[in-house]
């Protein structure tokens, strides 16, 4: 699979991030969204998910 090259927008700077494991489902997935805005949210298979040590 190739890198997503799409460029990012600015971020607002009012925005309100959280990131949670969602365990409902088939397996365990990481949600990241920004709740101050409808619709504005990713997820990735846990196995998928970069730790922070791995990000450096």
């Amino acid at each position: 699979m190739g890198a997503d090259t799409t460029a990012a927008p600015a971020a607002a700077e009012d925005g309100e991030i959280m990131a949670s494991v969602d365990g409902d489902g088939p397996g365990e997935r990481l949600v990241i969204a920004d709740v101050s805005r409808d619709g504005a949210w990713l997820s990735a298979a846990i196995s998928d998910a970069t730790t922070l040590p791995e990000h450096e």
